[in-house]
């Protein structure tokens, strides 16, 4: 808030004692202002907190066991109340509090006492002192605020932003060493303060982020409805190729079956034309066996006809031997009886 801020008296006591050491009553504080009428000093510190609040809700989505409030009045004593002494950090989380309905203000004495866990102010030319000083001594020794940043200044004014931080301690705040990137680690949060550059809400510049505990950027809700979208988009798209290719895979598994049926088709039929061709085979092998028995029956009786024949020259080459035997005994017969007539005397008539 841009509303002056008046010293803080050191000895104001813990914020826990707000509720039970006062007697407020809802009659007294009901009508407290919830602003100031005097707007923020630029475009880049409405987004900035704006851009806080939406990363907080973002590392915390689901839970409603925060409050995250900013550009908000503070209330938290009497005195302030009765000094008009109207504050609020431009950026602010309280825990373990009802975070389900928005206020208006953050009054600690309707809130059981509880005042920030986290405070983060944007530090500019004319608010850096007292940010760094009345409002930082504040939030130590009465809000108790566990953890305090601040950074700026507006890097869209030409400011070089730095980024500053504590944590409370025993004996006050002790302030955080940045790593090698200039982050600071929020206990609070579990997460990382960091600067980032890019494009939010039109507007490009430098803006203070949350970073988990692996240094991924905590994105806001548009991010993350943007990545969401191209994550599912990205998803139905690998469905998609996912459905066209078990599409290519069924045509191919179709066109598959269709040749394997074609191939059974062609299988058969050539088995058809094989059985065919075994079957007009077989009938010429039986066809041929019984023409070879055929012709094995007619050898047969031709052998049978040829010993026969053959018996038959036996018998007349036989009986031509007898013939010829029985001829050249005749003839020797003969032989003799002519011989013997030749070597027989003649006989004369009257001798």
């Amino acid at each position: 808030m841009t509303s002056p801020v008046e010293a803080v008296s050191v000895e104001a006591g813990p914020v826990e004692a707000v509720g039970q050491a006062l007697d407020f009553t809802e009659d007294f504080t009901q009508e407290l202002p919830c602003e100031d009428g005097i707007p923020l000093e630029n475009l880049w510190h409405r987004l900035q907190i704006n851009l806080l609040d939406d990363c907080v809700h973002q590392l915390w989505r689901g839970r409603t066991d925060f409050y995250a409030g900013g550009n908000m009045f503070v209330y938290y004593s009497l005195q302030q109340v009765q000094r008009q002494d109207y504050k609020g950090p431009d950026f602010f989380v309280v825990k373990d509090v009802d975070g389900s309905y928005v206020r208006p203000c953050w009054v600690a004495w309707r809130e059981g006492g509880r005042l920030p866990d986290v405070i983060v102010e944007l530090l500019s030319p004319s608010t850096r002192s007292v940010d760094l000083g009345a409002k930082k001594a504040l939030y130590e020794r009465v809000f108790r605020t566990r953890e305090y940043f601040c950074y700026g200044p507006d890097p869209t004014q030409g400011g070089e932003p730095e980024l500053l931080g504590w944590v409370l301690g025993r004996d006050g705040y002790e302030a955080l060493v940045a790593d090698e990137r200039g982050w600071l680690w929020s206990r609070v949060f579990g997460a990382w303060v960091g600067e980032w550059e890019g494009e939010y809400h039109g507007a490009r510049s430098r803006w203070l982020r949350l970073y988990d505990a692996e240094g991924r950027l905590i994105p806001t809700a548009a991010e993350a409805a943007q990545a969401e979208a191209a994550r599912a988009q990205a998803e139905a798209e690998r469905a998609q190729a996912e459905a066209e290719r078990a599409q290519a895979e069924a045509e191919r598994a179709q066109a598959e079956a269709e040749r394997a049926q074609a191939e059974a088709e062609r299988a058969q039929a050539e088995a058809e034309a094989e059985r065919k061709r075994a079957e007009a085979a077989q009938a010429e092998a039986e066809a041929e066996r019984k023409r070879a028995e055929a012709a094995q029956a007619e050898a047969e009786t031709a052998r049978t006809r040829a010993e026969a024949a053959q018996a038959q020259a036996e018998s007349e080459r036989k009986r031509a031997e007898a013939a010829e035997a029985q001829a050249a005994a005749l003839a020797a017969e003969i032989e003799r009886l002519r011989r013997l007539l030749q070597n027989q005397p003649e006989n004369k008539p009257g001798g």
